[in-house]
């Protein structure tokens, strides 16, 4: 089972938590890590935009991401999400092991 790596942020750290533990909960995710604010800068609809924003990295199966991904956009409060699938090269082989234990489309 291939392992990805999923980059998102969330507009604050109350969204962030609520977002992980759903993905979490619904198996959609092994596990989600919330940093610390960062400060992002960005264009949106023409205008030059600078927000603070917590990025989250999950850690889900390829075989998730299409419904971690429709999941995130359907909870996420941002009209378009940050949403990066990267894929996974390699790993200590007993966590790939577990990621894609805990991630599993079965819920």
């Amino acid at each position: 089972m291939k392992v990805s790596v999923v980059l998102c942020t969330a507009p604050d750290a109350v969204t962030a938590e609520r977002l992980a533990r759903i993905l979490v909960e619904e198996a959609l995710a092994a596990c989600v890590n919330l940093l610390a604010p960062c400060q992002s800068v960005y264009r949106w609809q023409g205008q030059l935009e600078s927000a603070s924003e917590i990025p989250m990295i999950i850690k889900t199966t390829a075989e998730n991401y299409p419904r971690l991904e429709a999941r995130l956009v359907e909870l996420h409060p941002y009209e378009v999400p940050e949403i990066l699938a990267l894929p996974v090269e390699a790993g200590l082989p007993s966590y790939l092991t577990w990621v894609a234990e805990q991630a599993n489309s079965r819920g």
